[in-house]
């Protein structure tokens, strides 16, 4: 089944945060699935009835199809986070586009539905790729307002903190979900948004957009639920 090509302009080429009244933020994840951390990440969401986006690299989203299906089904949102997870801005546009449709691909072939925005590995992307991105997917390319650096490793309270620091309206919060301190953070991080009256939303509904992902798409828990509250 050939991946259908997202045909709607979005009107945006790229963005950092979203200009909104709302008390929402968008809260993503990067570099995932994880066999271990997302499934806890995933509980832990479903705790706190809150909504992510899950920037996948296409790589693992092939290795752990379950997982992907899990994401959508409980409501989160899938976004590109290219194949391999190159430095996209040392490559030309072809090897760009290859990275990124690959991804597509296998998500749709997973979920039956294709992301709708992109993010660069270390948001490396030049303002003339973002450009030619835009053009010739139609897939605006999504960075991040609040970067709480967890890839250094400095602790699941300093983690958590940082997240919560930078949050407004409008924020879009950079984690990643192949880390475990990182997951272990977001217990607090949650229920700190959440009594500012800052709503946890998927990229989309931060944007305005429709609703991201399938109809009809379940997810069966197995036995074990591995977050307690």
């Amino acid at each position: 089944m050939p991946v259908p090509r997202l045909t709607r302009d979005p009107g945006v080429v790229s963005l950092t945060s979203v200009s909104t009244v709302r008390q929402q933020v968008a809260l993503t994840f990067d570099d995932g699935p994880h066999p271990q951390h997302t499934p806890v990440l995933l509980d832990m969401l479903a705790h706190y009835r809150a909504r992510a986006t899950f920037y996948v690299i296409g790589q693992n989203a092939r290795r752990y199809p379950e997982l992907l299906r899990r994401i959508v089904a409980e409501g989160h949102e899938i976004g590109n986070h290219t194949w391999t997870h190159p430095v996209l801005s040392q490559h030309g546009d072809g090897t760009v586009l290859r990275e990124i449709d690959r991804t597509q691909e296998i998500i749709w072939q997973t979920v039956g539905a294709v992301p709708v925005t992109m993010r660069p590995p270390y948001g490396s992307f030049s303002p003339r790729q973002m450009r030619m991105l835009h053009d010739q997917r139609n897939l605006p390319t999504v960075v991040w307002s609040v970067d709480p650096q967890d890839w250094r490793r400095p602790g699941s309270d300093v983690v958590a903190d940082r997240m919560l620091r930078g949050a407004r309206p409008g924020a879009v919060i950079l984690a990643h979900d192949i880390h475990g301190a990182t997951v272990r953070a977001v217990p607090a991080v949650l229920q700190g948004l959440l009594a500012r009256g800052l709503a946890p939303v998927t990229m989309s509904t931060l944007l305005g957009w429709d609703t991201w992902g399938p109809r009809g798409l379940r997810f069966v828990e197995s036995p074990g639920s591995a977050y307690n509250g």
